[in-house]
C-alpha cells in the first residue's frame, strides 16, 4: 500500500510542477494576442515558452541552492503584496456588478451539464487546486530546523493565508468582471486577461496586473522543484523507484540529489509535449496532479482513523496535536477528499469527445498499473518501507 501511495504522490507532484510553466508560458502567449489580435496561438510556441519558464529555476536549483530560502521569502512577500494591490486596482477602476450577480446568480448550461450540483462540483477544480500541495513543505523536513513544529505550523498558516486571499480575490473579480460571456470567449485563452483589460481599459495596465500574478508563481517554482526533487530522492532512497540506486545518489559536488532533479525536470519537458497534440489532454494531466494529491491524502487519513479505533495507544503523540478535535477533523477531511476525488475526473464539458475528455482518471489508472507491475517485478524484492531516522532533539 505504501509503495503505491508513494507512486501516486511522486507522479502527482511531478505533474504539479508543470502547472506554473504551463500557465505562465501560455499566459504570455495570451498577452501577445492582446497586443496583436492577428497573432495566432500555436501550441508548440506555448511548449517552448514552458521550457523557457522552467529552465532558470532548474539552473538555480543546481548552482545556487543556498539562495532558495531567500527566493522563497521574496516570492511570499510578492504574493502577499501583489494580490491586494491587484484587488485594489480592480475595485478602484472597474465598473461594479450588482450584489445579486455576485451572491445570488448561478450560471449554468455553458458546459453542457444540466445538473446544477454537477456543474458546481466540477467547477471546484479551479478552487481547490490553489490550496492543494499543502504537504510540499514536508518534503523539505530533513533540511528544516525543528521540523516537527515548523512544518505543521507552516502548513496551517499557508492554507489560512492563501484561503483568505483567494476568497478575497474571487469576490473582487465577481464584482469587477464585467461581461462574463466576453471573458469566457476571450481570444487570449484566459478570461482573466480580458477581465483585467475590461477593468482598466489599458493594455499596459493589464500586462502589469498579469505580471504581478505570474511572477510570484514563477519564483515559487524554484522551491517547488526543490521540494519535488527531495520527494523523488527520498522515494528512490527507499527503493520505491526503478533504478533507485541511480536516482538516490546525492551529488558530491553540488550537495543535492542532482539525478532526481534531472528526473523531475525531464517529466516537465516530456509532459509539455502533450499539449502540442491536445490541450485538453495536458489540462487533464494538471487536474491529475490535484486528483492524485487528494487520493494521497485520503489513504493515510482512512488508515489513521482506523488506527484511532483499533489501537489508539499505538499512535505516537507529536509536538503538534488537535486534541479532541483531531478525530472530527480527520472525518471531515475524509469526507471532502472523497467528494473531490469523485468529481475531479469528470469531463468539463458535454458531449464528451477525444479533444475535451478528462484523461485524469485513465492516466492515474495507468500509473497505478505501472506501479503494480513494478511491484511484482522489482519492488516486492527491494521495498522495505520508508527509511525512518531518529534525531536527538538537541541537534535541531
Amino acid at each position: 500500500m505504501l509503495n503505491k501511495l508513494g507512486w501516486i504522490t511522486v507522479f502527482s507532484w511531478s505533474a504539479l510542477v508543470c502547472i506554473a510553466p504551463y500557465f505562465i508560458g501560455t499566459q504570455i502567449q495570451g498577452m501577445v494576442v492582446l497586443a496583436d489580435p492577428t497573432y495566432e496561438l500555436v501550441k508548440w510556441r506555448g511548449t517552448l515558452l514552458m521550457w523557457a519558464v522552467a529552465i532558470i529555476p532548474i539552473i538555480i536549483n543546481i548552482f545556487a541552492r543556498r539562495v532558495l530560502g531567500g527566493i522563497e521569502v521574496a516570492a511570499g512577500i510578492m504574493h502577499v503584496v501583489f494580490l491586494p494591490v491587484t484587488i485594489a486596482v480592480f475595485v478602484i477602476l472597474a465598473p461594479r456588478n450588482p450584489n445579486f450577480f455576485v451572491w445570488d446568480t448561478f450560471v449554468e448550461g455553458l458546459s453542457g451539464w444540466q445538473n446544477s450540483g454537477v456543474v458546481f462540483s466540477i467547477g471546484l477544480l479551479g478552487v481547490i487546486t490553489p490550496l492543494a500541495g499543502v504537504d510540499g513543505v514536508i518534503h523539505m523536513a530533513e533540511e528544516v530546523k525543528n521540523a516537527k513544529v515548523v512544518v505543521p505550523r507552516s502548513m496551517i498558516y499557508g492554507t489560512l493565508i492563501n484561503g483568505v486571499m483567494a476568497f478575497s480575490y474571487l469576490i473582487a473579480i465577481l464584482y469587477c468582471m464585467g461581461d462574463y460571456t466576453e471573458a469566457l470567449t476571450s481570444p487570449t485563452g484566459y478570461p482573466i486577461i480580458t477581465i483585467a483589460y475590461q477593468a482598466t481599459g489599458s493594455k499596459a495596465a493589464t500586462y502589469v496586473l498579469m505580471a504581478m500574478g505570474m511572477l510570484p508563481g514563477w519564483i515559487a517554482l524554484f522551491n517547488g522543484l526543490a521540494s519535488v526533487t527531495r520527494l523523488t530522492w527520498a522515494f528512490a532512497r527507499d527503493n520505491g523507484l526503478p533504478f533507485s540506486d541511480f536516482f538516490a545518489v546525492v551529488d558530491p559536488t553540488y550537495k543535492i540529489p542532482l539525478r532526481a532533479l534531472f528526473l523531475v525536470a525531464s517529466c516537465i519537458f516530456a509532459l509539455s509535449f502533450i499539449q502540442i497534440g491536445s490541450t485538453a489532454a495536458f489540462n487533464a494531466i494538471l487536474s491529475l496532479s490535484t486528483l492524485g494529491l487528494y487520493i494521497s491524502y485520503l489513504i493515510p487519513l482512512v488508515l489513521l482513523v482506523w488506527k484511532r479505533f483499533a489501537a489508539p495507544h499505538d499512535i505516537p503523540r507529536g509536538t503538534f496535536s488537535l486534541g479532541k478535535f483531531g478525530l472530527p477533523m480527520n472525518l471531515l477531511a475524509i469526507l471532502f477528499a472523497t467528494y473531490f476525488s469523485i468529481f475531479l475526473p469528470f469531463p468539463a464539458t458535454l458531449p464528451v469527445t477525444a479533444e475535451n475528455m478528462n484523461y485524469a482518471g485513465p492516466v492515474l489508472g495507468f500509473v497505478m498499473l505501472f506501479a503494480c507491475g513494478d511491484w511484482i517485478v522489482r519492488g516486492r524484492h527491494k521495498w522495505q518501507g520508508p527509511t525512518i531516522r531518529h534525531y536527538d532533539d538537541r541537534s535541531e
